[in-house]
């Protein structure tokens, strides 16, 4: 893994455990979403959940962010996150948190408000019917605390879908029953849904309108 634009170029990362949960991003999709995301960069606040070895948060940085909150839980990858920062020599622009990205913890240490949010939950997690209720949620109300402006960004395999079922059929072969969730936020405008292969970037802002029309309608 490495570094791939701003001032920080070719540095390279190191990475965790081949046992370890994270799975980084691909170069082409990192690539892709800071070249959507040009001119929303430079001297701004980020916040990578499920950071990982911070390759997205880092990135960030190299190209001109002001500053980053990174939440990664597990205490392995946790220390090769804080070996990057190190390497890189980013600690004064660098908040590393250890704490569940999905708890109170890591949502009470998002920038308020914030412009730029990473959020790059393990692939198991988000086709889990039981536990995607719990990762969009969380991501929804960090939404609402980006500013006018901001985006969020959060990644899934692609194509996106979950499995609900399956069904032997008469042959004995087994038929897989999939739904594909639409990703809609209460609150949030978007999805803009961007693929590469076998993943996919979905980007969202706040919907300023909505909350305005709740205070308005709590105002009559």
């Amino acid at each position: 893994m490495r570094i791939i634009g701003g001032q920080l170029r070719r540095k390279k990362l190191f990475s965790p455990s081949e046992k370890s949960p994270t799975r980084p991003i691909p170069d082409l999709a990192k690539e892709a979403l800071f070249n959507l995301l040009r001119g929303h960069v430079e001297g701004q606040d980020c916040y990578d959940g499920f950071a990982g070895s911070g390759s997205i948060g880092l990135e960030a940085i190299s190209r001109g962010a002001r500053r980053c909150v990174f939440i990664e839980r597990d205490r392995e990858v946790h220390k090769v996150l804080s070996r990057n920062v190190e390497h890189l020599g980013v600690e004064d622009r660098a908040e590393v948190v250890r704490a569940d990205a999905l708890g109170p913890g890591a949502l009470s240490r998002c920038p308020k408000p914030v412009h730029l949010i990473f959020f790059d939950p393990p692939y198991p997690l988000m086709t889990d019917p039981k536990t995607y209720p719990r990762v969009m949620a969380q991501f929804g109300r960090l939404i609402q605390n980006l500013d006018p402006e901001g985006y969020a960004m959060i990644r899934t395999p692609w194509p996106f879908r979950q499995v609900v079922g399956e069904e032997q059929l008469e042959d004995g072969s087994i038929k897989t029953h999939y739904e594909y969730p639409d990703l809609k936020i209460d609150g949030a405008l978007g999805p803009e849904t961007h693929d590469y292969g076998t993943t996919a970037l979905h980007l969202f802002m706040r919907d300023a309108g909505q909350q305005d029309s709740a205070v308005e309608s709590s105002d009559e």
